[in-house]
């Protein structure tokens, strides 16, 4: 019988060891607003990286790996800008990076995830909110975990800065933008 999960602090968290991404199964999105009114979503699709999960959940760490010019906002036109030097710049800045500093489960399911996010070379504290949704073993013997995470960051803080002020008042593209990620894991040690 496989092992996938194990109680911590009154919850079941996923087994410790290496649990790597699977990035067909991988997503880092945001949202943002145009106008000041619209919500406007957008994926990154190459997403790789490991969970490391210790035996003492605190001592858990996450590295995670984003390719820029994976972007996906569903308007080839606006993808062609945000892949540009003038916001993500893909053809200098390949890569973004996130990197934990500390871990702590709140309890249940739940835990806060500090780290440091890095961005065109640029590097700032962005904490998550992060739920283990569960784990399964897939048809061929794989463990899974699943893991959801939120958080906000203002895009101007990472070098991110165009924009177009609008006659009626306000700018054209919001400066903090919320995230959304949801990542399935495969045990790996």
């Amino acid at each position: 019988m496989t092992t996938l999960t194990r109680g911590a602090a009154a919850t079941d968290l996923p087994a410790a060891g290496t649990w790597a991404i699977d990035p067909g199964h991988a997503e880092v999105a945001f949202i943002g607003r145009h106008f000041m009114l619209t919500k406007v979503r957008g994926r990154f699709t190459h997403v790789s990286g490991v969970v490391d999960l210790a035996d003492d959940p605190a001592a858990s760490t996450v590295e995670v790996t984003i390719g820029m010019a994976s972007v996906n906002s569903g308007n080839d036109a606006r993808d062609d800008h945000l892949r540009s030097a003038e916001l993500f710049d893909v053809e200098a800045w390949p890569t973004a990076t996130y990197r934990s500093t500390r871990v702590a489960w709140t309890g249940g399911d739940e835990a806060e995830v500090e780290g440091d996010l890095t961005i065109r070379g640029i590097t700032r504290p962005v904490p998550l909110k992060v739920r283990f949704v569960g784990a399964a073993v897939d048809p061929w013997g794989g463990q899974r975990a699943v893991f959801s995470a939120t958080g906000r960051v203002n895009r101007e803080d990472f070098g991110i800065t165009w924009n177009m002020a609008l006659e009626t008042g306000g700018i054209l593209v919001s400066r903090e933008v919320d995230i959304e990620i949801e990542v399935e894991t495969v045990r790996s040690a």
